[in-house]
């Protein structure tokens, strides 16, 4: 988890434009209510997400209007050391169960799908320096 971390500030302070594509969180429809990190994920009136990239409530009371991102998923979901939630999320009350290995799959999968070639590269010079 530390690890994940260390990669994860590497990012936020050298490219903010990385961060903001990876983790994500998304919105259930064009209501905009995105998920919000957390340490645990709740399928109650907030739907918070311990997910990298977790999917908010349409009716949700205390959502963002905005996607959380790289950055606020290591802060809140990660407890901002790595302790909880590194590699597979956590359920909370009417959640659904994780897959193990959620988080870091997640992680990987936005590495590849959601950044240019450049992007990449920068990823993986980070990646060489901080793990």
């Amino acid at each position: 988890g530390k690890d994940i971390v260390q990669f994860a500030k590497a990012v936020e302070i050298s490219h903010p434009n990385i961060d903001g594509k990876v983790c994500r969180t998304k919105s259930p429809g064009s209501n905009q209510h995105y998920g919000v990190y957390s340490d645990v994920t709740k399928a109650d009136s907030n739907h918070t997400v311990s997910h990298c990239g977790g999917t908010g409530n349409s009716s949700q009371g205390g959502s963002h209007h905005s996607p959380d991102v790289f950055k606020d998923f290591v802060r809140a979901a990660l407890k901002g050391d790595g302790s909880k939630n590194w590699p597979t999320s956590t359920q909370g009350a009417s959640a659904p169960k994780p897959v193990t290995n959620d988080n870091a799959t997640a992680v990987a999968k936005d590495l590849v799908k959601e950044l240019t070639p450049e992007e990449k590269t920068i990823v993986a010079g980070l990646l060489a320096k901080t793990i």
